[in-house]
């Protein structure tokens, strides 16, 4: 398995959101095994902790079993990891959940605001603990904020409406916060996954274009937060795909995917 190195020797200390499965699970192996310490959060304890388990030096790593959407929980977190490890030297809020929605359906608020809460405010109560210390250090240590969006957020997709909007939300975020922390040499990096294969996708029903490996993703990721890249769409495909879409007038757009697949209702689950 080839690794991109990281920011430097002194660039150890990592923290993800959504570390027990997918994309988050597959970013820790892959720090890890540049022998970075990680702190973990996830909502599964045996999960974090089977996956910390099987991670290079044990040891070293940190984990926090708690929701995300618990903002004091993970502030505590942040403040915990940073006691240990001297300071995060990148954050990666990658948590976040895909939910079919329809706004028609009243009953489906409660998920719009579940989505809202653990893509963009979770992306927010992520980044924020960790901002002041950064701060400090920035001038002798390169430090990144990396926010996970997705293509979906470039345009509104059908039947994805609380998806696409958290994350056109958490690409908009993160554009400010980047700008706001220019002068202090905190990069903010957006990484926009197209299809990836992970257990988010796993469940759809129809056909995702250029879907790619997590193992290809997390690799081309590091090397883009290495890097400081403001903005990665990864495949590479699916950036073309992206401003294709950005050019497309609104009448092709609607008509190009008025009836496009898409996921299930969540509330037709329950």
């Amino acid at each position: 398995m080839s690794s991109t190195p990281l920011l430097g020797a002194i660039m150890q200390n990592v923290f993800i959101t959504g570390a027990s499965s997918g994309i988050g699970a597959e970013l820790a192996r892959r720090y890890a095994q540049q022998g970075a310490v990680l702190g973990l959060v996830a909502r599964r304890k045996e999960v974090l902790e089977q996956l910390r388990q099987s991670l290079p030096n044990s040891e070293k790593h940190f984990i926090y079993p708690l929701d995300v959407t618990d903002h004091a929980a993970l502030a505590g977190a942040a403040r915990a990891f940073t006691q240990a490890t001297g300071g995060a030297h990148i954050v990666i809020a990658n948590a976040g959940v895909s939910m079919g929605t329809l706004s028609e359906f009243t009953e489906d608020i409660p998920i719009f605001e579940q989505v809202i809460a653990t893509n963009l405010l979770a992306t927010v109560a992520t980044f924020a603990p960790f901002i002041s210390d950064m701060k400090n250090r920035a001038a002798m240590q390169s430090c990144r904020l990396v926010g996970i969006g997705s293509v979906a957020g470039i345009r509104g997709l059908p039947g994805a409406e609380a998806y696409s909007a958290s994350k056109a939300a958490v690409i908009s975020y993160c554009e400010s916060l980047r700008v706001e922390l220019r002068a202090s040499d905190i990069k903010v990096v957006t990484i926009c996954p197209g299809y990836i294969d992970t257990p988010m996708t796993q469940v759809n029903q129809y056909a995702m274009p250029f879907l790619m490996p997590v193992e290809k993703f997390a690799q081309r990721a590091i090397a883009a937060i290495a890097s400081g890249d403001s903005y990665r769409i990864i495949p590479w495909q699916m950036g073309w795909v992206a401003k294709l879409l950005r050019l497309l007038p609104n009448w092709a757009f609607d008509l190009a995917f008025s009836k496009a697949p898409h996921k299930a209702r969540a509330a037709n689950k329950e």
